[in-house]
């Protein structure tokens, strides 16, 4: 399940308990662990996600059981939330659901997922939970595989999915809308660490 990636990896210890308790229940889909390092960072209070991911009752409650059967993971009920920025977040999760890979019901999810993840103020693979860049690549390949290789100046990933808003709508300058509030304004494109 991604070695390549493991083997470079730190797990943060305020979510190394859960983490290990969803992975030994998974059951060998490529999203595994993926989904489960952002429910074990969201319950630690890392990045930007609302309980259940931003999922509903549910489609979490589905996600847990297609993923991770048998998991001892208490789950709580999430309230749904107004979103001021809903349009904005449809957009979005249009975009995502338009390249999904079509091989599962995992992708939706996970373009769910991504969607209220975007609506954070910092990099994408932060907002998500996710340990590295280098993890929120592999979830867009596996995922978006016509979107990641669109992405091929290796473009940070929200001002991506904010760049192709807005060049569907004809727009030649767009910015993701937190980046007045990143600490990396000045540098948009390159590795990240």
């Amino acid at each position: 399940m991604f070695p390549e990636l493991m083997r470079h990896t730190m797990v943060p210890p305020q979510s190394a308990g859960l983490y290990a308790e969803l992975m030994a229940h998974a059951v060998g889909q490529p999203g595994d662990v993926l989904f489960a390092q952002m429910i074990s960072s969201q319950v630690a209070g890392a990045g930007v996600l609302p309980p259940n991911l931003g999922l509903g009752d549910k489609q979490f409650a589905a996600l847990l059981t297609t993923h991770f059967p048998g998991t001892a993971f208490k789950w709580q009920s999430a309230p749904a939330l107004n979103d001021p920025r809903a349009l904005e977040r449809d957009d979005v999760l249009a975009l995502l659901l338009e390249h999904r890979a079509r091989r599962d019901q995992s992708e939706e999810w996970m373009a769910e997922i991504v969607t209220a993840a975007c609506m954070g103020s910092d990099h994408l693979w932060q907002d998500l939970g996710l340990w590295s860049r280098d993890w929120l690549s592999k979830l867009m390949t596996e995922n978006f595989p016509g979107l990641a290789a669109k992405n091929e100046y290796d473009m940070k990933w929200k001002k991506f999915l904010y760049k192709q808003l807005c060049e569907k709508e004809g727009l030649n300058l767009c910015r993701a809308p937190s980046c007045e509030y990143c600490t990396d304004y000045l540098r948009c494109f390159g590795p990240e660490e």
